[in-house]
């Protein structure tokens, strides 16, 4: 039984230090913002993962709660430097961020887009099932953006006309 439950495990400390880096993250996400959180870039998913990592090992004793808690601070600093520099340097965005790649254009999927995005086009179908696609004259664009997740723009009906605003697609890109 000792794979259950050992006497020795500090279940009191692992509670008390999960509100403890539960209070620290509430307070440091409401100074930092949201943007924190958010999965735009690469260096967001990785910052992310970073402070689940964190969180573990402070929450499974490997680590102190100041120490975890230092690591999170020093994070959320980060990110909110990164924000700041992206902003101010287009350049450093392109170099931290994938471009999104348009997978369909109208009714045609882009078979080469697919390859070079690695994704399958059963992927893509299930995508547009997801979306209420009934049939692919319906789409106006598919695209895979910067964080992963697949865009699907479509109209209504086949029958609807619908003009999509160029700005919508601004900096997407048609070939890999």
């Amino acid at each position: 039984m000792d794979w259950i439950y050992k006497i020795s495990d500090p279940i009191l400390i692992t509670f008390l230090a999960s509100i403890l880096v539960f209070i620290v993250v509430i307070l440091l996400t409401r100074l930092v913002g949201l943007r924190s959180f958010a999965k735009f870039t690469a260096y967001d998913f990785a910052f992310t993962i970073a402070i689940g990592s964190i969180i573990s090992a402070t929450l499974t004793s490997s680590t102190t709660v100041a120490h975890g808690s230092t690591a999170i601070t020093s994070l959320l600093i980060l990110t909110f430097i990164f924000s700041f520099l992206q902003r101010r340097f287009p350049a450093l965005n392109s170099l931290i961020s994938n471009k999104p790649l348009l997978l369909m254009k109208g009714n045609n999927i882009l078979e080469t887009n697919l390859k070079h995005a690695r994704i399958h086009k059963s992927q893509l179908i299930a995508k547009l099932r997801e979306a209420n696609v009934t049939n692919f004259d319906q789409v106006l664009a598919v695209v895979l953006e910067s964080t992963g997740d697949i865009s699907v723009l479509h109209k209504a009906s086949s029958s609807d006309s619908v003009n999509m605003q160029s700005d919508i697609l601004r900096g997407v890109r048609e070939t890999p």
